[in-house]
């Protein structure tokens, strides 16, 4: 039961031929079959998830109906959840319970989801392994000496090992393709603006997005149905119809154009991964899809600005954890400034560290203007890069990351390559456009991802394209050998 796909349970539930007490049951008897080999989870919420079963299934019985109604989720441990604990996997917040809900919580709730836990994550969203979590690393399903990606590890890590069903992560320069291409599942990061930021624990406000990890583009667009759409909570949040995504699965690719930058195989690629992407492009062109060249002339500036401008962001948002009205604090203290400076030393992790103090530097007077200002500009050169490459077709496709996953502990001590694991996939957070993340291939035995990019708030085509090449491939159905 635990195997199923978001589309097969409820098929199953609104028949009857299972409940979801049932169901649940089966997810939390997996999670205790393999969650100390993979550890995707930090808090289990069994009681609650139980309950909420319990109501679905009386909802079900009532004859209702809703898009995720019954269906086992995970929340990635920065999205706020009334009553339970919400930590961003950092000690500053270990014992933080979240007063309120966030908005796709609420959106959750509403199509009638069974949230059974919270997951793992690179403390604060900072982090392409999963290893800068304070409890401990997630390890990959697929070889548990790897790294699950990162930050949403976790999530990534428990779809994969069928201990939820789907689950939420967040993107702010890879966070859910890269780990989605790791772990061998779907992952969408929907364009900026496209889903509520309200109760989400911000790391770095422009470019964050909360989206889904599932088991296959069908399951993401009936997440997304659910999850998205204007919310008046968050002023960043578009005003901009949602579409019923799983129209889009109806949709032929012929004549669609795809577009195969030229900056993205430039060499620095493991061979075996290239060789799935460019055998994946030419699985889209047999299914009628026709290849166009395109430019993003200022890619190698990408990975500079965004970590100006993500550590400039985290440098503000991050100043909030004082001691003073949530959270850790220090018990050694002799006055105010002192207690800060403790707490702020105690409670945060290596890396968290790291990234305040670049993006206090970067905001300082003086370097403003050298470094922050400089970053934006630049990022207003992506975005246009991208503008002008999808005029001249409907999706963009490349990697998500230059190898498959790599060891546990091989980039710990070395945060230079760590950030350039992202190097694929920080360029669609500058330009704010919607990118999605399905395995097509293996390489080293370890799977591989396909990247599609797409024109603001045009998911649609992602899903379209994504859908159509899962129905002619089997990749996304293969099994972790957990």
């Amino acid at each position: 039961m635990h195997r199923t796909t978001i589309t097969q349970a409820r098929e199953l539930l609104q028949n009857k031929k299972i409940s979801s007490v049932q169901l649940t049951e089966a997810m939390f008897a997996r999670i205790d079959q393999v969650e100390d080999k993979v550890q995707a989870f930090v808090h289990l919420t069994r009681e609650k998830a139980l309950q909420q079963a319990k109501d679905a299934d009386a909802r079900i019985a009532a004859g209702e109906e809703a898009p995720l109604l019954g269906i086992p989720i995970a929340l990635k441990d920065l999205i706020c959840t009334e009553g339970s604990r919400t930590t961003c996997s950092s000690k500053i917040l270990d014992q933080f319970v979240s007063p309120y809900n966030a908005t796709v919580t609420e959106r959750l709730n509403k199509a009638g989801a069974v949230i059974v836990g919270k997951t793992n994550m690179d403390e604060f969203a900072m982090g392409s392994s999963n290893e800068n979590s304070h409890y401990h690393p997630t390890k990959n399903p697929w070889d548990l000496d790897r790294v699950p990606g990162g930050s949403s590890g976790g999530s990534s890590a428990a779809v994969s090992a069928h201990e939820c069903v789907a689950a939420l992560g967040s993107d702010t320069g890879g966070s859910i393709r890269q780990p989605a291409s790791f772990c061998g599942v779907t992952g969408l990061k929907p364009t900026y603006g496209r889903v509520s930021r309200f109760g989400l624990v911000a790391f770095a406000s422009s470019l964050d997005q909360i989206g889904p990890l599932t088991k296959t583009v069908a399951d993401a667009a009936t997440m997304m149905n659910v999850i998205g759409g204007k919310d008046p909570r968050d002023s960043t949040s578009a005003d901009v119809a949602l579409p019923d995504f799983t129209r889009a699965l109806q949709k032929d690719v012929k004549g669609m154009k795809l577009g195969i930058p030229r900056e993205y195989f430039s060499g620095g690629i493991n061979p075996a991964v290239e060789k799935a992407v460019q055998e994946s492009i030419r699985t889209l062109e047999s299914l009628g899809m026709q290849t166009v060249e395109v430019s993003l002339p200022h890619l190698d500036y990408a990975v500079a600005a965004y970590y100006i401008i993500a550590c400039a962001e985290a440098s503000t948002n991050l100043s909030r954890y004082d001691g003073v009205k949530y959270g850790y604090r220090t018990e050694k203290s002799d006055s105010l400034v002192n207690m800060y400076e403790n707490t702020r030393e105690e409670g945060f992790g290596e890396e968290v560290k790291r990234r305040i103090i670049l993006g206090t530097f970067v905001l300082s007077s003086g370097y403003y203007d050298a470094y922050y200002l400089k970053g934006q500009k630049v990022r207003t050169l992506i975005k246009q890069d991208f503008e002008n490459a999808l005029e001249q077709c409907d999706v963009i496709a490349s990697p998500v990351t230059p190898y498959p996953a790599f060891k546990l502990g091989e980039k710990l001590d070395d945060p230079l390559q760590m950030y350039l694991a992202d190097i694929y996939t920080i360029s669609a957070n500058l330009a704010g456009i919607p990118a999605m993340s399905i395995p097509c291939g293996f390489a080293e035995g370890l799977p591989v991802g396909l990247q599609l990019m797409g024109k603001h708030f045009d998911e649609s085509s992602l899903i379209t394209v994504g859908h159509k090449f899962q129905q002619t491939t089997d990749f996304h159905s293969q099994e972790a050998p957990l």
